[in-house]
């Protein structure tokens, strides 16, 4: 049984950072990718970064590029999103997600079947 656990969440000051985890278990194959994904109360779901053990590909949103970076253990058993220079609009509850790949671009929620239980993530301004 696939499980995701997210951890790393809190309260941060605008311009600070923060460490994601995603403890991943139970693939029984190596095809997959793991992303991440957060929703700020009443918006929708959005695809922030996922990283393929398929093929290494690593995928960022606009709204996050040159400031998140997506990593991975060598076992796969974490994923990371390292989030720096962060802004009032990153605040939102973070969902580590994975899925068996490959998948299009931009990634969607719709696309990935295994999800954990989520982690916030406040930037004061």
């Amino acid at each position: 049984e696939v499980q995701l656990v997210e951890s790393g969440g809190g309260l941060v000051q605008a311009g600070g950072s923060l460490r994601l985890s995603c403890a991943a278990s139970g693939f029984p194959f190596d095809d997959y990718l793991i992303g991440w994904f957060r929703q700020a109360p009443g918006k929708e779901r959005e695809g922030v970064s996922y990283i393929s053990r398929i093929d290494g590909r690593i995928y960022y949103s606009d709204s996050v590029k040159g400031r998140f970076t997506i990593s991975s253990d060598n076992a796969w058993n974490t994923v990371y999103l390292q989030m720096n220079s962060l802004k009032s609009e990153d605040t939102a509850v973070y969902y580590c997600a994975a899925e068996w790949g490959p998948i299009e671009e931009p990634m969607t929620a719709e696309d990935f079947d295994y999800w954990g239980q989520g982690t916030q993530v406040t930037v004061s301004s």
